[in-house]
């Protein structure tokens, strides 16, 4: 019987059984529904949502019902209720609500619950009156057709669930969806590396485009989540639009839509303070580590460019296979590591990867990145994110970040190249509707090239993040993302020295249609794109419509 009010406790269904089980009022007799079939339909329709009901609370005291009072005439009668029988429910913003029309179907499901509890106090030897037993048993014969049909009802439901698990895809494995259309146009005077916007990669041509995934994700014991993702995509790169990797998509990938296994790692706890991963393609270091910026860090979802989702110069870092953890020191203390390398190379002419033991391949001979992290989350709306990782890149695998000026991918250029990686993130919810997150990064990197005369160079970046939650509707968000993409500040190679700063303002709305589909317009302006004041302004505008299942 539990099953069955834990389905309906939705209903606001108390208000007419307190007053006929406390007073002995008896519900006059109406033309009862022979065909159970056509009862199960009426309920289904109520259940359903055509009251318009949202979830109900239980009460454990009279007083928590805002809209109830001493005065009122039924007072002492629900009091009764919630203090013997505890069969009270209200609803989430704390009002009975008790002057609203009610269904007999609604009245059989409180009557059902207050029966419950009768029984509990029975079979506990607690003190039941002979008055009240009478009464409920009065109250059973009147609705006897209704509480059958709610019991059938059950049974119904129990045997769909029977049958769907009969036939369902697997016991173990869930698929989760996304697919992402989107329609974009890059424009201005003329690409950063100086072409022509009339040139081999135009200017202002909207393009069309989409990525779809698919995952698999499996649980073999409830707490842990094998993933295998397969994906297909074809989305336009305004990297090579604008001649900037500035002006990059969150969710730029291209594969010509051939269908392709994207993801396979494995996440599990060891006991209840310790996540592990385990990761043989596609575990990036955002997988594992707190990224501090919660409304656009997501690539579907979040922010349009792929600099603003997150710090790049820690987690635009070497990965895809390897190992990782996340260990809880404390509520508001945690620790993160991992151990990742590339699970495929950069290129096709570059065949250096995890799998490939020749040349700089291998899981421990080739490109690594070794990354530390430290959280802190002081109360549940402040959170900070202390990063250190170690980086190694051969040759033409170099890639220090992939969403600024060559100089700051190459400091050096397609030289063996490591590097010291600090980031500091924060976020702070400083309101239901406003949210302020950005983080610092900064890197040392280091000629690794036989021969070479110790070179070094310097890299920054910084963002700020502005998020508005539930702006115009519940579920939308509204954002703006200002920061300085990586710059390299200082290089022992004079030459290879960004001479300007470069700035990515980016405004973005996503608006909720439903919990199924998301559309998110948005333009991104890159000023002094690449770090170079004799570039002009590039402009990106996009709308990407997200739909998940």
């Amino acid at each position: 019987m539990s099953k069955l009010w834990n389905l309906l406790k939705a209903t606001p269904v108390v208000f007419g059984s307190s007053l006929l089980v406390a007073n002995g009022a008896i519900a006059q007799s109406v033309e009862s529904v022979d065909d159970t079939g056509n009862t199960i339909e009426q309920i289904n329709n109520y259940v359903g949502g055509n009251q318009n009901i949202t979830e109900m609370d239980q009460v454990t005291n009279v007083s928590e019902l805002k809209d109830v009072s001493p005065g009122d005439w039924a007072y002492e009668a629900l009091r009764s209720l919630v203090e013997r029988y505890g069969c009270i429910a209200g609803y989430p913003d704390g009002s009975f609500r008790g002057n609203r029309p009610m269904t007999r179907y609604e009245f059989a499901a409180g009557l059902n619950a207050c029966l419950n509890q009768v029984e509990r106090l029975i079979s506990e030897s607690q003190a039941t009156t002979q008055e009240d037993i009478d009464k409920l048993s009065r109250l059973v014969q009147e609705f006897q057709s209704e509480l059958a049909a709610l019991g059938t009802r059950v049974d119904d439901l129990e045997g769909r669930v029977a049958f769907l698990e009969d036939h369902q895809f697997s016991t173990t494995t869930k698929l989760k969806g996304e697919v992402i259309f989107n329609v974009g146009n890059a424009f201005g005077e003329e690409q950063a590396d100086g072409n022509p916007k009339d040139g081999a990669n135009v200017l202002d041509e909207v393009t069309f485009s989409d990525r779809v995934r698919l995952n698999f994700e499996s649980s073999f014991y409830g707490k842990d989540i094998l993933r295998v993702r397969l994906q297909a995509a074809n989305i336009t790169n305004f990297g090579t639009a604008t001649g900037t990797n500035m002006a990059k998509l969150s969710f730029d990938e291209n594969n010509g839509n051939s269908v392709e296994i994207d993801d396979i790692f494995y996440r599990f706890p060891v006991g209840e303070k310790l996540n592990v991963f385990l990761g043989a393609k596609g575990l990036d270091v955002d997988d594992i580590f707190e990224r501090s910026n919660p409304y656009f860090s997501d690539s579907g979802k979040g922010a349009l460019s792929r600099f603003g989702r997150y710090n790049n110069l820690i987690f635009r870092a070497p990965s895809g296979t390897g190992l990782g953890f996340q260990y809880k020191l404390s509520d508001q203390l945690g620790f993160n590591a991992a151990y990742l390398t590339k699970s495929s190379p950069v290129s096709s002419t570059i065949d250096q990867s995890a799998s490939d033991p020749k040349d700089e391949g291998g899981l421990f001979n080739g490109d690594y990145s070794a990354t530390a992290q430290l959280t802190f989350k002081p109360t549940d709306k402040i959170g900070f994110a202390l990063t250190y990782s170690r980086t190694y890149e051969p040759g033409n695998e170099v890639r220090i970040v992939n969403t600024s000026s060559d100089f700051a991918s190459r400091p050096f250029g397609a030289v063996d190249t490591s590097a010291d990686r600090l980031g500091f993130g924060a976020d702070f919810k400083v309101a239901d509707q406003f949210n302020i997150s950005g983080w610092f990064g900064y890197a040392k990197a280091y000629n690794e090239q036989v021969g070479n005369n110790g070179e070094s160079a310097d890299l920054i970046t910084w963002t700020v993040a502005l998020a508005f939650p539930d702006l115009f509707s519940e579920g939308s968000t509204g954002g703006l993302i200002f920061g300085q993409p990586p710059k390299v500040t200082s290089n022992d190679i004079v030459a290879n020295e960004d001479p300007d700063s470069s700035f990515h303002i980016e405004a973005l709305y996503t608006y909720k249609v439903n919990n199924n589909i998301q559309i998110t317009p948005g333009l991104l302006v890159i000023l002094d794109p690449d770090n170079d004041s004799n570039n002009d302004t590039v402009y990106v505008g996009t709308i990407r419509t997200t739909f998940s299942f």
